[in-house]
């Protein structure tokens, strides 16, 4: 946030790996996949979250007093992040106008954002009315009969790498998370922004 001195306040979500975050190719999609795992003890029906993701290694030489207050270990700083959860995200302001409001310190290597969403399936895309304004749309969606509620985390780093996770609340498993760079690109975008100068 704009006013975050050197690093966020931590609140729950700690650096060390959740018991059941499978291991990932990339430190990236584990730091994606500890907070998807993370919002999915809190359960469904969660305001939208948001991350700061420091460098393991770099927070605990630098804050070795928040690292063991975050459970982390030497041997889990090689290559990692931490990801710490920020205050919460204001209800009722849009996604987009929260995230413009937001400047990061340079201890910050990336940020994580966790939302839940109404998806429709691509066979319902072309039965939506036209001429709905996001309002109507929302509503609209949230009546169809096919509508399947998402939870998304998204996590981008300063040099453009990003990462995501989507799971179905159907499908509420971590074996059934999908996991890939590409997949809500816009959320992406939209939290890489919050690292332009």
């Amino acid at each position: 946030m704009s006013s975050t001195s050197s690093l966020p306040d931590p609140h729950d979500a700690s650096g060390a790996a959740a018991p059941n975050t499978p291991m990932a190719a990339s430190p990236l999609t584990r730091a994606v996949l500890e907070i998807d795992e993370y919002a999915a003890t809190l359960g469904w029906d969660q305001p939208a979250r948001l991350f700061a993701l420091v460098d393991t290694a770099k927070l605990r030489a630098q804050e070795p007093g928040l690292a063991a207050q975050l459970g982390l270990d030497a041997d889990a700083t090689a290559g990692s992040y931490t990801p710490i959860e920020q205050d919460e995200v204001p209800a009722g302001t849009p996604l987009d106008k929260f995230l413009g409001t937001i400047a990061w310190p340079d201890a910050v290597t990336g940020c994580a954002l966790t939302v839940e969403r109404l998806m429709l399936p691509p066979s319902a895309e072309g039965t939506v009315p036209n001429g709905l304004n996001e309002k109507q749309l929302a509503k609209w969606v949230a009546a169809h009969p096919d509508r399947q509620e998402v939870r998304m985390t998204v996590a981008v780093l300063r040099d453009g790498a990003r990462d995501s996770a989507v799971r179905l609340r159907e499908k509420d498993s971590s074996t059934e998370v999908l996991t890939g760079a590409d997949l809500v690109p816009g959320l992406a975008e939209a939290l890489s922004a919050t690292f332009a100068d």
